[in-house]
């Protein structure tokens, strides 16, 4: 497979819109009323992709600094021997589960010698927290600390050779998690979004959507919602991307994406339906899959911009995209804040956003990740 490489401060100009190991008895979630509350799963392969005769796979689960308990599929290489290996923890997309693109990433990654950790964020998945169906900068990237805790007490892993890699919504949260955490050795993002710009300043066409006077009129449309969630004493569900018309009028779905298309659906929408809602990729326990955030979900990152300390990311960092992906624009721009002299950009030609979250048939650069942590991790 061949990829655009670019390197340093070369810019290429944005194109389109857009721990411990539980007792293994029954499935059932974590409980959404205890953080706290013990888990209790099934060594059950309920995957979108094939199990790999590879690696050894075992559910595990270990808590965050707030006292959450998350639930991850631990990816181990076999006939390793005794040697210690270098680890990497994988979460994304936004509003996907370790079942889904993470899981993938991370048993591949694990196939090439590498033990991986594909993990569900707090509040979703089999994870704990509650409400359900809600995410936060702050939480979301200590997540990814809380993943480097657990794999750095595993008798496999070497904890001085740990990385992250974090897809869509979770390349943000991991950048933001390798500027704060000097545990992290090397980090990797494939098709990433900010979310702080993308909820804050609406996805557009390779910039913002959002202007002031648009980013006031959702700040008043949330904080309305607000009150009829405390009125009603519940969460209304609601999607992320809020819509504000010439007049000034504000709008959003009641669930992520519709039960069926549209007629002549927006191509960004037609990507994410047929990964999410169709066979390829759907799963019961995915929020994009199944149903809905919390509508006043974009809160946490309207004033929290998750990326202002990427000059502070010195490690090795790698920022992977795709040549048609309506993300581009926030990977690139990422790429220039970022402040490591060993930083790559990779184009991935003719992919769009959701081609890497799972089209392993010439999109996904698995080897390029594997170069990189191989590289970086020793």
């Amino acid at each position: 497979m061949t990829v655009f490489t670019q390197k340093l401060a070369t810019a290429i100009p944005a194109m389109l819109l857009c721990a411990s190991l539980s007792g293994v008895t029954n499935m059932s979630y974590a409980d959404t009323t205890n953080p706290n509350a013990p888990v209790s799963l099934l060594e059950k392969w309920d995957k979108t992709f094939p199990e790999s005769t590879k690696v050894d796979h075992r559910k595990v689960t270990f808590q965050n600094r707030y006292g959450i308990t998350l639930v991850g599929d631990l990816y181990i290489p076999k006939n390793r021997g005794e040697r210690k290996l270098a680890a990497i923890a994988v979460s994304g997309p936004f509003g996907a589960v370790k079942e889904q693109s993470s899981g993938l990433y991370a048993q591949t990654l694990a196939e090439q010698g590498f033990v991986t950790l594909a993990f569900d964020p707090s509040y979703t998945g089999e994870s704990g927290g509650s409400p359900r169906n809600v995410a936060s900068p702050d939480i979301n990237t200590e997540d990814f600390s809380a993943a480097v805790d657990f794999l750095g007490l595993q008798k496999e892993v070497d904890r001085n050779r740990i990385g992250l890699l974090g897809i869509c919504g979770w390349g943000g949260m991991a950048l933001n998690d390798a500027a704060m955490d000097t545990r992290v050795k090397a980090v990797a993002t494939s098709v990433m979004y900010d979310m702080s710009r993308a909820m804050g300043h609406g996805v557009g066409d390779g910039k913002d959507r959002y202007s002031t006077k648009d980013r006031r009129a959702v700040l008043q449309y949330l904080n309305a919602q607000r009150w009829k969630d405390a009125e009603n004493g519940t969460y209304a569900p609601g999607g992320h991307d809020i819509n504000v018309d010439e007049k000034g009028n504000v709008s959003a779905s009641d669930r992520v994406l519709p039960e069926t298309l549209p007629a002549n659906p927006h191509p960004v929408l037609k990507e994410f339906f047929d990964y999410y809602r169709m066979p390829r990729g759907f799963h019961a326990r995915s929020v994009n899959s199944t149903g809905a955030w919390n509508a006043t979900m974009p809160l946490s990152f309207m004033n929290m911009p998750l990326l202002s300390y990427a000059n502070e990311v010195t490690i090795p960092t790698l920022i992977v995209t795709g040549e048609k992906a309506h993300s581009r624009y926030f990977a690139e721009d990422a790429f220039k804040a970022i402040g490591s002299k060993e930083k790559e950009l990779v184009i991935v030609p003719g992919a769009n956003h959701v081609d890497l979250y799972d089209n392993v048939a010439g999109k996904i650069p698995f080897e390029k990740f594997e170069q990189f942590f191989k590289a970086n991790l020793r």
